[in-house]
């Protein structure tokens, strides 16, 4: 397993809101990105500011597969924030090595840094009594049945789930405890959303067999 708790990248880069690392990962030098330079680059922010970044390519038109890429991660990181005690993310070395050819992260840094930007200049530390180990477990739980609920083939099913995932992600990174209930709440309108097409669906099934 790879830890990502600390950092090899510039110390200023991990002061920068979101928005600004996604643009510093996509100006490196590399043909590539590695989800390991992704993580490393969140650094101490590592849980809430990787699942708004694994979250956002379910909410806009990226290359096929893309989703899957960033989408795998996802389920690996609401897992963990589940774990009592555990302030380090960390990943299977293969997957933490996994790499994101250029065009594909640009495509996907170009899109989500005017949305990002959008977002953030409403972030800012307010009801601090929601961060409690407890409610932050309870958090992943949630956390992770959204992050199940956007893998499934419902069309435009994803959307809402990802969307969820997002500003609780951005809301724990900023320490915004009014935006992570309306993250929250955005979630839990998106869980009654997919039960109820699972439900429908099952329903036009079982009248045509």
């Amino acid at each position: 397993m790879v830890s990502t708790s600390g950092s090899t990248l510039p110390a200023p880069l991990q002061a920068n809101a979101l928005s600004d690392i996604l643009i510093e990962l996509d100006g490196m030098a590399k043909s590539h990105v590695s989800i390991r330079d992704v993580t490393e680059a969140l650094g101490e922010r590592s849980f809430g500011a990787s699942l708004a970044v694994f979250a956002l390519p379910n909410l806009m038109p990226l290359p096929p597969g893309s989703t899957i890429v960033f989408g795998i991660p996802l389920l690996f990181v609401t897992w963990q924030m589940m774990m009592p005690g555990n302030r380090t993310l960390r990943f299977p070395s293969r997957m933490a090595n996994y790499r994101i050819d250029r065009a594909t992260f640009s495509a996907f840094a170009g899109r989500a840094v005017p949305l990002l930007r959008r977002v953030e200049k409403w972030m800012r530390p307010r009801l601090p009594s929601l961060r409690h180990p407890l409610f932050d477990r309870m958090l992943g739980a949630f956390a992770l049945l959204l992050a199940i609920a956007v893998f499934l083939p419902i069309p435009l099913g994803n959307w809402l789930p990802a969307l969820a995932l997002m500003i609780i992600g951005l809301t724990m990174a900023a320490g915004d405890g009014l935006a992570l209930l309306a993250g929250v709440c955005i979630g839990i309108a998106s869980i009654a959303g997919v039960a109820f097409a699972l439900l429908a669906t099952g329903a036009v099934l079982s009248y045509f067999l």
